[in-house]
């Protein structure tokens, strides 16, 4: 009698182990799903800075757009805002600027959100390439930061989302 109620309580922990696995699970999964829908949508560059070492903000006057759909895609351009002026003023096509799509994937343990390059006109180099970006939301803005090797924030980009 003695080891078949030993061999109960065992069991039951494991069962209530593994139902708090699979809570665990599900919670992760509802939290994920909980990012992906608040990335849904489409937003404007409001700012665009690259950051110095020495911690000096230089604001690159961009302009452009972003957005996340619902199944997992992601599209971005940007341009420096004073673009179309110095073409019209000049002899030489001037091409400055981003542009790039792919699918996406998250790290919310990270706050990272993962552009999986699949194309990009204005960087050859880019397809095939993850752009790991490290994310934020404050009210309506999207903040999504850019860190070297060593961790050290290099760009942050401001996106307003719009309706």
């Amino acid at each position: 009698m003695g080891k078949l109620t030993l061999w109960g309580a065992g069991a039951i922990i494991l069962v209530g182990v593994f139902v708090g696995f699979n809570q665990q699970q599900a919670n992760a999964q509802s939290e994920l799903e909980a990012v992906k829908q608040r990335f849904i949508g489409n937003y404007d560059l409001v700012r665009y800075v690259t950051i110095t070492e020495d911690g000096q903000e230089v604001d690159r006057n961009y302009i452009g757009r972003i957005m996340y759909d619902a199944y997992g895609n992601m599209a971005a351009q940007g341009m420096p805002r004073d673009l179309p002026e110095r073409a019209r003023r000049s002899s030489e096509n001037l091409q400055e600027g981003f542009a790039y799509w792919g699918a996406v994937s998250y790290d919310i343990d990270k706050n990272i959100v993962i552009h999986h390059v699949e194309g990009s006109p204005t960087r050859g180099a880019w397809p095939g390439i993850d752009n790991v970006r490290y994310f934020e939301f404050t009210d309506d803005y999207l903040i999504l930061s850019v860190r070297n090797d060593e961790g050290r924030t290099t760009a942050r980009l401001t996106w307003e989302k719009y309706q």
